[in-house]
């Protein structure tokens, strides 16, 4: 073990300076300046503890010694990084980090936690705001740690004022590591207690009085001037020991004699000046789990009671190692699952009926289930899809980098070799094969369809979603816009053509000078290529990156592409079947100058962009086989791509969101991705490459694609 902790426990484990003995509360300074801060060299949270000599003169005849509660704390981190240990062998690139939004200057407490975490293996995220932070300050931070996927727990260090049921349930549950959302206790209210997280002060009580070896069943427990999470959590696990608990206020009528029956008291909040020490039984075991007492803004002498019962031990620094221990749990809990397990999903009932009703009846007599649920029960995280309405979603491309490391399926060709003017059954075979497994053989599978277009969708062949009960629902969803993904490849297709006749255009109208000017404009009184041009530079041989250290010559190469109109080979697209745009005239109009020549309207899905979007496997893969593609030739029969024309980012901004497969469900609600769709005719009729990737990661080893 590191030498960090043992320092933390020698901190933390100062004795206090002999105090006045007549209250149960005695405040010591936090700081040796005698302020109220964090900071100074003697106001650590040891001065917290009870004088040894003091707890030793308290203690009668068959009392037990006070817990190592050093040695409780050694256990929690040397566990958690035993944990974290074995979790990062099998993935070394999984690396747990905490975030703790603090409002004010606690230093000391953030040095505390960042040691223990440092020793336990645990990266820790300090977000420091100012101690008057307004709600909605803090609300926003953590709004914006709960969508962080690089941040996996987190943990409010804030006034006790501060707290309120707003702040607490804008947490995500399945970050709340100290337990303080309505999800998180419900659960454990409810009995499931390894599915959420508890709070690490309750824990750290229950867990010093059971190393002290204090049985409690039976024992009396009192709870006073605690609220909210603390005070259920507290009754919560009490009441599981056996324990008899009572809640109280320090305003009740009857605290004196509720502090007289009590075995064990836990104060949740600090004790008023006028109650006595007297109140309390000699014996009696005092825990103080203030909030300003476990924050480190006070500490607290000995209570000076006198009797047989045993020491009343700082829970704080408990505490925060039971936090990481929380963190760590969750963490393995989140890893198991990532491993291949059967889904379990909810399958839709089919009701056939005789004869067999039309396809489009057959869809809408089904009701899909709302696709965050598909999402989640197929292991999707919620920060990994963006859903589009109530049956239809994105699934983010981070997903491949979350399971790199999990085993693929197996991967199932359905094929086809002979057109007929109806389809040939791809979709439907593929899709009832897909729900053969899943909803029937409880095996995990997944469909992976191309989007259909609308030129098709519209004609002779109509829908592509499948047939009879074998269908992709809602039929209408997937047979016309989705998402929108043929839309966007329209707008980059044309975005491209528009630039070819543009540049044709400019190149013909103005000189070398003026042309290159234009192209490398002075901005701000700075001039200098962008990367595409210096990616042009280095394919012309010129070993330049001043751009006013070219000739003449070198300018000319630079600036003319020199396109030979009759070699255009890209045309105009659109997702519409319009026989009468297969042949047009472009460049009639005043301001082309008379620059006018024959081109055509293609299918939009007939687009190269299309088939790039099939065969890409990332963003950055997608922009380089964009900046690839031949356009047309120059008068030397040398070929033109879109590199050279200095559009391939504007292309993959308008791709960015397309290239995220489509999620969408079968009649039993099975899943399906459905993405890109080149024809089979004209280019390599797959669809895409990357659902095909995430679809084999989210089945398992065990689970097919088709």
């Amino acid at each position: 073990m590191s030498a960090r902790l043992p320092l933390v426990l020698r901190q933390l484990g100062r004795l206090q300076p002999p105090g006045p003995p007549r209250r149960l509360r005695e405040l010591c300074l936090a700081s040796s300046g005698g302020g109220g801060g964090c900071g100074g060299g003697e106001g650590l949270l040891g001065q917290r503890r009870l004088r040894d000599t003091q707890a030793g003169s308290s203690r009668g005849p068959g009392s037990r010694a006070p817990p190592a509660r050093d040695s409780i704390v050694r256990d929690v981190i040397q566990n958690s990084k035993e944990v974290l240990s074995l979790l990062q062998g099998k993935n070394p690139a999984f690396k747990p980090v905490l975030a703790i939004i603090q409002a004010g200057d606690d230093n000391l407490m953030q040095e505390v936690n960042q040691n223990l975490a440092e020793e336990a293996g645990l990266n820790i995220a300090h977000i420091c705001l100012p101690a008057d932070s307004s709600e909605d300050e803090i609300i926003d931070e953590i709004l914006k740690i709960n969508e962080d996927t690089r941040i996996h727990g987190l943990a409010l260090q804030i006034s006790e004022t501060s707290f309120s049921n707003k702040i607490l349930n804008a947490l995500k549950p399945e970050k709340d590591v100290d337990g303080v959302t309505d999800v998180n206790l419900g659960k454990l209210v409810r009995g499931d207690a390894h599915e959420c997280f508890v709070s690490p002060v309750a824990r750290a009580v229950i867990e010093l009085l059971e190393k002290s070896g204090v049985n409690l069943d039976g024992k009396k427990i009192l709870v006073i001037g605690a609220h909210g999470s603390l005070e259920a959590t507290l009754q919560c696990l009490f009441q599981r020991k056996g324990s008899m608990t009572m809640s109280s206020q320090w305003k009740t009528p009857q605290l004196q004699s509720k502090l007289h029956e009590a075995d064990i008291v836990i104060l949740g909040s600090p004790k008023p000046e006028e109650i006595p020490l007297s109140w309390i039984q000699p014996g009696t075991t005092v825990f103080n789990c203030s909030h300003d007492f476990l924050s480190g803004k006070l500490g607290c002498s000995s209570p000076g009671i006198h009797g047989t019962g045993p020491i009343a031990e700082d829970v704080s620094l408990l505490a925060a190692a039971l936090r990481i221990q929380n963190m760590v749990s969750s963490r393995r809990r989140w890893f198991c699952e990532q491993q291949y397990r059967r889904w379990r999903l909810h399958c839709l009932k089919l009701q056939p009926l005789s004869p067999v009703p039309s396809d489009i009846e057959i869809s809408r007599a089904q009701t899909p289930k709302a696709v965050d649920i598909l999402a989640k029960e197929i292991g999707l995280l919620a920060d990994e899809i963006e859903i589009y309405g109530k049956s239809k979603a994105k699934v983010r491309l981070s997903l491949l980098e979350r399971l790199k490391d999990q085993a693929d399926g197996k991967y199932v060709l359905v094929a086809g070799i002979t057109p007929t003017p109806l389809g040939e059954g791809k979709s439907t075979v593929t899709i009832g094969l897909v729900q053969a497994l899943t909803a029937h053989l409880n095996i995990n599978s997944f469909a992976c369809l191309r989007q259909p277009s609308q030129g098709p969708t519209f004609g002779v062949k109509g829908g592509a979603a499948g047939g009879g009960y074998a269908q992709v629902i809602p039929m209408e969803e997937f047979n016309l816009h989705l998402t929108g993904d043929i839309h966007a490849i329209t707008a980059a297709n044309n975005l491209l053509a528009a630039a070819i006749d543009t540049r044709i255009l400019h190149e013909n109208t103005q000189t070398d000078k003026a042309l290159y000017n234009r192209l490398v404009a002075s901005v701000n009184g700075v001039r200098e290529f962008s990367k595409i041009q210096l990616a042009r530079l280095k394919k012309l041989g010129i070993n330049k990156t001043d751009p006013s250290a070219l000739t003449e010559e070198e300018m000319r190469k630079f600036a003319r592409l020199d396109i030979d109109p009759s070699t255009i080979t890209w045309q105009r697209v659109m997702d519409t079947n319009d026989r009468f745009l297969r042949k047009i005239t472009i460049g009639q109009g005043n301001t082309e100058k008379g620059f006018s020549r024959q081109a055509q309207f293609d299918i939009a899905v007939a687009s190269e962009v299309m088939a790039v979007l099939a065969l890409t496997d990332s963003l950055t893969d997608m922009k380089e086989r964009l900046g690839r593609m031949v356009v047309a030739s120059d008068r030397n029969g040398q070929p033109v791509t879109t590199g050279d024309l200095g559009v391939t980012g504007a292309l993959t901004v308008l791709m960015k969101d397309a290239i995220k497969p489509n999620l969408m469900q079968t009649l039993e609600g099975t899943p399906v991705f459905v993405h890109a769709g080149p024809f089979a005719n004209i280019a390599h009729g797959n669809s895409s490459v990357l659902a095909d990737k995430i679809a084999l990661k989210l089945v398992g080893e065990e689970g097919y694609v088709g």
